[in-house]
């Protein structure tokens, strides 16, 4: 099942807008410091770094991914993760409104 709602956090309410607009992304913070963001990809083939590992939680819409070293796209759908690791890289491809939460670490 996908995730809805998050109660309890504090939401920074000025976007993150990446690739000209394609991937918009508000960051949220929970009371013990963890930090996640929230938010959507539009249709396009993109290409992410990552730092940490993340794990990007599908809350509706759909992609294809393919991870740093791989030749395989495989898809993600709501209430479906992936995980990538961190000093990493992935590819996504989306051809509907991917909505989702990145939780780091």
């Amino acid at each position: 099942m996908s995730t809805t709602q998050i109660s309890g956090v504090s939401v920074n309410t000025q976007a993150s807008v990446y690739f000209d607009g394609k991937c918009v992304s508000h960051g949220i913070t929970f009371p013990d410091g963890t930090k996640k963001s929230v938010g959507v990809v539009l249709p396009a083939t993109l290409t992410f770094n990552t730092g940490a590992p993340e794990i990007m939680e599908c809350v509706a819409g759909g992609c294809e991914y393919k991870l740093a070293g791989t030749d395989v796209w495989l898809k993600s759908g709501p209430g479906e993760k992936f995980s990538i690791p961190g000093n990493s890289s992935f590819e996504i491809r989306v051809t509907e409104a991917y909505h989702y939460i990145c939780h780091f670490g």
